[in-house]
């Protein structure tokens, strides 16, 4: 951006100044200009994060949820938080937490099972559009990118860019969704948090410490609970404390982590954006309310886990190589084994190597407290395998039974041993 200058300042001195002067300033502007060319570009790292994304989606699908303590989640007794709306949060509600602790917390709260195919979807269209337009992005989650926006500034103000995509996607999906913009990954997630719900913020370069400076030590990824409270035992509270106290001092109290520590309080980072990779494996997993031993329980739970990532595996297009089948027994401990198979996306060739893994894992008569199920190395439909040898009419049943699950659900279309059985 320099360059261009270069020859009209250059000019300007030759026929202005003396000759002593013009020769003196001439030189140290060449050399002036030739050291602001050699500059890297200034660095400009977006970060967007779908606020509360599985909310938001079963929101989009139950409008009637919109602005209700909302816990996605499993069951009450035994399972954990997901994610939760910003209602439930102001209770205190987080992620991860155990669901009683959670209702205990938010009593009146709406629990909602959820389904990751509906996720998948929603965070598939806001990769595209992010894809559509980011000269180089990197999905972190299912709801959470970087975008690298160096360079741009040459072109489009950086900011207004952010702006307009975050405006698109919202436009499109429907979505809220935040960002923050700043000269490194580190603070532009914080950005993101401060700028939530449904808001962006724009840290300019050189502001970086400034920014961070009031903010709780904790807002550093990283910083758990016993570093937080050694570090409040330190008389260290914000991150303008921290970037104050030497780092001799922070070394010796948490080793070679305070310098680290010391270096994020001065808003220095220089981690890169990677360019996206689409997800290796599908996976999917249930926790029963009660520990199980009925065999023909735990069978059509697994037959009925198979069919479900088998449709999600259809619904992304790609085929899986291997599958894997996981059990936990009451005593927390779990174990898993995998095999290698023809590539495929059909439950009748998923489902039989799914039940041989699981009587080769599972220890007869053992209560199981959870169930597994995961497809791996994934590739898209090109591939030539088993898949195409004449099966022309089960690809178009496959086809068939999935568009009416995707139109009236998952549960409407079912194996027979996963129906359960009723007493009359």
């Amino acid at each position: 951006m320099y360059v261009k200058y270069q020859n009209v300042v250059l000019k300007y001195f030759k026929t202005q100044a003396g000759y002593f002067f013009q020769k003196i300033a001439y030189t140290l502007l060449q050399f002036l200009f030739s050291y602001l060319s050699d500059m890297p570009p200034q660095r400009y790292i977006a970060h967007f994060d779908l606020d509360s994304f599985f909310v938001s989606v079963e929101v989009l699908h139950d409008p009637s949820l919109k602005g209700k303590a909302v816990i996605v989640g499993g069951s009450k007794d035994r399972g954990v938080v997901t994610t939760c709306s910003y209602e439930a949060r102001k209770f205190g509600v987080r992620s991860a937490m155990p669901m009683k602790q959670a209702m205990k917390l938010c009593p009146h709260a709406l629990i909602v099972r959820g389904t990751r195919g509906e996720y998948s979807r929603y965070s598939r269209m806001v990769t595209d559009i992010i894809a559509a337009k980011a000269p180089l992005f990197e999905k972190a989650s299912i709801d959470e990118f970087y975008l690298d926006l160096t360079g741009m500034d040459k072109f489009f103000d950086p900011y207004q860019w952010t702006i307009d995509l975050r405006n698109e996607i919202i436009e499109k999906t429907e979505l809220p969704i935040s960002f923050g913009l700043a000269t490194n990954k580190m603070v532009a997630k914080i950005a993101t948090d401060e700028a939530k719900p449904n808001g962006y913020l724009f840290v300019q370069p050189g502001m970086e410490k400034i920014f961070l400076a009031p903010l709780a030590v904790n807002k550093f990824s990283g910083v758990g609970e016993h570093t937080f409270e050694l570090l409040k035992e330190m008389g260290i509270h914000t991150i303008q404390q921290l970037s104050e106290t030497p780092i001799a001092i922070l070394e010796k109290r948490l080793g070679k982590y305070g310098a680290d520590l010391w270096k994020k309080s001065q808003g220095i980072h220089h981690g890169q954006v990677h360019p996206y990779h689409e997800a290796k494996s599908i996976s999917t997993e249930n926790t029963f309310e009660e520990n199980k031993t009925d065999l023909d329980f735990l069978l059509s739970e697994l037959v009925r886990m198979t069919e479900r990532v088998a449709y999600e595996l259809r619904q992304d297009e790609k085929l899986a190589g291997c599958i894997a089948v996981k059990i936990r027994y009451p005593d927390f401990e779990t174990t898993s084994r995998q095999t290698t198979i023809d590539y495929t996306f059909r439950d009748d060739e998923l489902i039989p190597q799914a039940i041989d893994l699981f009587h080769k894992l599972y220890r007869k008569g053992e209560p199981v407290r959870l169930v597994g199920v995961r497809l791996s190395e994934l590739t898209n439909h090109a591939i030539q395998g088993s898949l195409f040898d004449d099966s022309e009419k089960k690809n178009k049943l496959y086809k068939a039974i999935d568009s009416v699950k995707s139109e009236f659900g998952k549960g409407l279309l079912q194996k027979a041993r996963t129906v359960k059985k009723f007493k009359d």
